[in-house]
């Protein structure tokens, strides 16, 4: 036998260290942490994804909607200027393009100033919406129809040649001169006068929108010769 060593031959004898219920001192051994499976982390994950993904859409769809309402007249629910603006961009684009014929009408209510005077703003906000209710309702559903601001009305319609144009002009006229509103027991008219011109290849969205301005201005001046004739 070596000094030191085993026996040749003889196994190794184990001795089992005192346990604690036994009386002697138990040694700590290692702390095991369950470890929860990989699929039930991946489906937390794939789950918090899915939400966020939700949480994302519903964020783009309200920042969408804001962003079309900047382009809606809060009073009668009409494109505003900044909308119009954008739609006639798209028109001219096309016009260019495909060579379809497009006409633009201006209008200015006639009368609307006295009314504000005499009854109120409130009165005007009236006629206002009734005047937008009647010029949707004399349009097709691919038109256009936008407050540009104060009493003035745009309307873009397609498909149409100048005389088309010019007739739309005088039946939008005639609409509006049958229309009333009424405020506070008050009935409420208007009239309007209407300018209209085609949307030209090489148009702009200011030049168009002014030659039809001045058309409009024309047809009022002309009107208000006719009445101080009579």
């Amino acid at each position: 036998m070596r000094k030191g060593g085993v026996r040749k031959g003889l196994k190794p004898r184990i001795v089992a260290k005192p346990s604690a219920a036994a009386g002697g001192r138990a040694e700590p051994g290692p702390v095991v942490t369950p470890q929860r499976p990989a699929r039930s982390v991946a489906m937390r994950l794939a789950e918090k994804v899915e939400r966020l993904e939700r949480e994302l859409a519903a964020a783009q769809a309200q920042m969408a909607e804001l962003e079309a309402r900047t382009e809606i007249d809060s009073l009668t629910d009409l494109v505003n200027r900044r909308g119009l603006e954008r739609e006639l961009k798209r028109a001219l684009a096309y016009v260019k393009r495909y060579g379809t014929g497009a006409v633009l009408i201006y209008l200015d209510l006639d009368g609307f100033k006295s009314v504000n005077d005499r009854y109120g703003h409130a009165a005007g906000d009236v006629v206002l919406k009734a005047i937008a209710v009647v010029l949707r309702r004399h349009v097709r559903a691919c038109d256009l129809v936008a407050r540009h601001g104060g009493d003035e009305f745009v309307v873009l319609l397609w498909n149409l040649n100048a005389t088309d144009g010019e007739a739309k002009a005088r039946a939008l006229e005639a609409a509006i001169a049958r229309t009333t509103a009424t405020h506070r027991g008050k009935t409420l008219a208007v009239g309007a006068s209407a300018g209209s011109t085609m949307l030209l290849p090489l148009d702009t969205p200011a030049s168009v929108l002014d030659r039809a301005d001045r058309a409009m201005y024309a047809r009022k001046s002309g009107r208000r010769g006719e009445m101080a004739a009579e």
